[in-house]
């Protein structure tokens, strides 16, 4: 993935607007007791991450639509790879649920602040 795009950053957690470091206290979003701890501002730019009381909140929404495209992923795999019941489908897309809800809610997160902060590229010159 380049760097200095938005995809970089959304994939990666980095800071929308330096891209280097990442925005979670944790990288590991399985660490449970850490997975919603997310840095102040960024060290090397001095982003700060939370724009507003409560931003994060409206990546609800985006959490939803990334959410149904895991879940329609894991239900074409199931049923029309696998060719398995209409039950096991289902609960293969339970299962893909609990166990990539972690990522799930990160991907959101970055997919959320990237709408409304860029990349700029005139940090490296500094």
């Amino acid at each position: 993935m380049l760097k200095g795009t938005k995809i970089y950053s959304i994939f990666t957690g980095t800071c929308p607007k330096c891209q280097k470091e990442s925005m979670y206290k944790t990288k590991n979003p399985y660490v449970l007791s850490d997975v919603f701890k997310i840095n102040d501002n960024c060290s090397n730019c001095k982003l700060k991450y939370r724009l507003e009381p409560s931003f994060f909140y409206g990546s609800m929404y985006v959490s939803y639509g990334v959410g149904i495209a895991f879940a329609v992923t894991a239900f074409l795999i199931s049923y029309l790879g696998f060719e398995t019941s209409l039950l096991t489908a289902f609960i293969a897309i339970i299962l893909t649920m609990i166990a990539l809800g972690p990522i799930i809610m990160r991907l959101s997160r970055n997919i959320w602040i990237n709408l409304f902060v860029s990349y700029d590229k005139n940090l490296l010159k500094k």
